[in-house]
């Protein structure tokens, strides 16, 4: 759809941009035609650009007078977004504009994507920065006493890949403000830091050629679920498809069902939403196991409805299943074992601070199919010596599984520490009182931000982290509240003017 502006309102440049770069792919590691569109940009708002070897952008407003007194900020952001869609919607995120649309919920507006992400995180920071570059241009505003620049970053959603191999010449600020937090009356100081641990497993698979005419061919499948971010929805008690989906097969009796195949969840950094299992049943048997089956599927129908009321859990026969070959039984029976095994959501909440995990393990994705079987975690943590305690209980698990899992451990980030007495922060503060006659949440979140990265690379720079309010983040359920928008804008431009 073409954005009705005058039902957005202000900032209007923001709300252009933001259309405009929803049209553009953006995956993780698909940045280029997006970077490209914003360097554009600012060539011709005659601002100077560099690039460096991994593919983050640096944009510099030039100062004809620049001096050492002058404070150096810069406002990052990621170009990446989380590519996630409802298994049922068409679209391809390579080519595919996303579908916006403007929905009201609670006599508020809200902005989403129609079957995807809506790629708020973090279309925002990309939007506020384009329309900050744009206004200077047009001398609509000015920061005389600033050297201002601009940091996008690659690959964040995929392991903050683009903050880890920045070329650090590339970059001299004093003050940074990431526009990648999604509360507009929180500023974020702090984050967990983070690591995946994966599991891969090749064998044999067993061909049924001998059982083909007994045997009926099912899917069982689960959808529906909300999900949300691995790390600041991990303790809300949403459902990992999973873990249910296991949990459904082991309870029925699963000695007497074979196992073609089982895949669920996609990102490590998204609590896993959907999962298909197809498994073969004994014609003798079939009857009985699929009315315990089904009774086990009402029992949990019901009793999540609460907490997942658009679950879907279904069970249907496939005519004429060709694809003959099985997981071994004993490879199955620990497979099942091992899932029920693994820890999974938040496994030590903060000692001082109220509803805030410490540290949490997310079972993200399994895929097994075809002499293959992979299995991917995430551990995060606010403490370096618990993300790795965590981390060896995964490989532990896999271990004790004796089915000689290949292990590697991927996308290791640190932890941002928190700086009470930061100036940046003290500004920040006070900024916020004068416009909104409140004070600010100031929070440390249990997710991974660059500013933990960034800070170890530039150890004398301050950061904060804030943005407009965004719901559903890392689901198709992703959502960004209107007037938040114009209210972290007013936000920004008052601490750069105030420095």
């Amino acid at each position: 759809m073409l954005l009705n502006l005058n039902e957005l309102g202000d900032p209007i440049d923001f709300w252009e941009y933001f259309e405009r770069i929803s049209k553009i792919p953006r995956c993780s590691g698909k940045e280029e035609e997006i970077r490209n569109f914003i360097k554009n940009e600012a060539i011709n708002f005659e601002f100077t650009t560099k690039v460096d070897q991994i593919g983050n952008l640096f944009v510099e407003i030039p100062k004809e007078k620049a001096n050492n007194k002058q404070k150096r900020i810069c406002l990052q952001c990621h170009l990446d977004m989380v590519c996630e869609k409802n298994k049922t919607f068409q679209h391809d995120f390579l080519h595919d504009p996303l579908k916006l649309k403007l929905i009201t919920k609670n006599n508020e507006k809200w902005l989403t994507a129609e079957g995807t992400t809506l790629g708020a995180d973090n279309g925002v920071g990309i939007a506020y920065c384009l329309a900050i570059m744009k206004k200077i241009y047009k001398k609509e505003i000015q920061f005389d006493n600033i050297l201002l620049s601009f940091l996008f970053t690659v690959d964040e959603e995929s392991g903050l890949l683009g903050a880890f191999s920045i070329d650090t010449n590339l970059l001299k600020c004093d003050y940074l403000l990431n526009l990648d937090s999604g509360h507009d009356e929180k500023i974020t100081i702090g984050c967990a830091g983070g690591i995946n641990t994966y599991g891969k497993l090749e064998f044999e698979s067993e061909k049924i050629n001998k059982y083909a005419d007994d045997l009926i061919a099912y899917k069982l499948s689960i959808s529906g679920l909300k999900g949300g971010h691995s790390g600041v929805d991990i303790h809300k008690g949403r459902i990992n498809a999973i873990k249910l989906i296991n949990t459904i097969l082991s309870k029925s009796d699963s000695s007497k069902m074979f196992l073609h195949s089982l895949s669920g969840g996609n990102r490590t950094n998204a609590i896993p939403r959907e999962v298909n299992a197809i498994l073969f049943l004994e014609k003798k048997i079939e009857k009985d196991f699929i009315a315990s089956l089904e009774h086990i599927i009402l029992t949990y129908k019901l009793s999540l409805k609460e907490i997942e009321p658009n679950i879907h859990i279904n069970l249907v026969a496939i005519d004429k299943f060709k694809d003959n070959l099985i997981v071994p039984n004993l490879i199955k029976n620990k497979l099942l074992n091992l899932i029920s095994n693994l820890p999974n959501g938040p496994i030590k909440m903060h000692d001082q601070i109220s509803n805030l995990v410490h540290t949490s393990i997310n079972l993200a994705s399994i895929n097994v199919n075809h002499s293959l079987l992979e299995i991917k975690t995430s551990q995060r943590s606010l403490e370096e010596i618990s993300k790795q305690e965590i981390c060896d209980i995964i490989k532990n698990e896999l271990f004790s599984t004796d089915l000689n899992f290949q292990i590697q451990n991927e996308g290791n980030y640190p932890c941002w520490s928190p700086n009470l007495n930061s100036k940046l922060l003290l500004i920040a503060r006070q900024k916020f009182k004068e416009l909104f006659n409140k004070d600010v949440i100031i929070k440390v979140i249990h997710a991974g931000l660059e500013c933990g990265i960034l800070k170890t690379h530039f150890p004398d720079m301050e950061l904060i982290s804030f943005g407009p309010n965004i719901k559903g983040a890392h689901s198709p359920d992703e959502k960004l509240h209107i007037n938040s928008v114009k209210k972290i804008w007013d936000f920004l431009i008052k601490i750069m003017k105030e420095i």
